[in-house]
């Protein structure tokens, strides 16, 4: 597994960087991922330190939690102990939807394009209004079943995910709902 140990105007000594690699590797093995990187940034806010984990599993599934206190080894602990509760909650369902998975997860790249909320800043042009871009990005599309979807936009603690289906290769989004259900958009579904 790769380790990406970093801080935000913060040194992160090798001692720390021993601890962060031990601990995390064996919270992860204990519940048998298999994981294939695992960024972990120290940062600071006011009195207190920050750090967030983001590990990436084999079977597509991203698990991140963070962790603050006033000591930057506690701030890792609460962060890693988040990371475990995720893991042990989601284990049974992650090996039953893997179980018969045979290649990992594949992924495509998307352009990701962030738009200006203010209607102050839409440009009125020959073609009728345009929204101002505000960031230009690629991200990855990841080719999951719906409830790999589900687990993954769960496990990551987003709001929605869009993804490739693997049964028909359309791309499809699921979502939090309000009411507390998960929605599920698939645009093959709408042609009549």
């Amino acid at each position: 597994m790769r380790y990406q140990i970093s801080g935000k105007q913060i040194d992160v000594g090798d001692a720390l960087s021993t601890h962060v690699e031990t601990e995390l590797g064996g919270t992860i093995e204990k519940y048998g991922q298999n994981p294939i990187d695992a960024t972990v940034t120290f940062s600071r806010s006011a009195h207190e330190y920050l750090c967030d984990t983001v590990v990436h599993l084999s079977t597509g599934l991203t698990a991140q939690a963070q962790g603050r206190a006033t000591e930057i080894y506690a701030a890792f602990e609460a962060g890693r102990d988040k990371l475990e509760k995720q893991l042990r909650r989601y284990k049974r369902r992650l090996k039953d939807h893997h179980k018969g998975r045979a290649e990992p997860v594949t992924f495509e790249t998307a352009d990701l394009y962030v738009l200006s909320s203010d209607d102050e800043q839409w440009q009125a042009q020959e073609s009728g209004p345009q929204p101002m871009i505000i960031a230009e990005m690629e991200t990855r599309v990841p080719t999951l079943s719906v409830g790999e979807a589900v687990m993954q936009m769960e496990l990551a603690g987003k709001p929605m995910l869009v993804f490739r289906n693997e049964k028909h290769g359309g791309v499809n989004v699921v979502y939090g709902r309000d009411d507390g259900n998960v929605g599920w958009i698939d645009p093959r579904n709408l042609k009549s």
